[in-house]
């Protein structure tokens, strides 16, 4: 898979926030990537070196509005520490919404 393809966005969230402090970093990634190939495009990406990678798929919630029932989609996530002293510039600076 094209590493491009393998990284979908980063996930912004209070959680993610304080892990950045740790040096981990939360994607979302495509359903059918394994950690081998997150740890590579994220390497290749960044320009950082990944010691370690989890992944956790994320169910989906159900929802109604009114009288119409529904689930909200369910994706994967990936947590991914990195080397001591890489850094990743996300969103260094940004505030986190309340």
């Amino acid at each position: 898979m094209d590493p491009r393809s393998v990284i979908i966005e980063p996930v912004v969230s209070e959680k993610s926030y304080a892990l950045m402090a740790d040096g981990k970093y939360t994607f979302r990634v495509d359903d059918r990537a394994n950690k081998t190939q997150i740890k590579h495009a994220v390497e290749e990406i960044f320009d950082v070196r990944v010691v370690g990678v989890r992944t956790a798929k994320v169910r989906p919630k159900p929802k109604r509005r009114g009288l119409h029932v529904g689930k909200t989609r369910a994706w994967k996530k990936a947590i991914v520490q990195l080397a001591p002293g890489d850094r990743i510039e996300l969103f260094e600076g940004a505030a986190v919404a309340e």
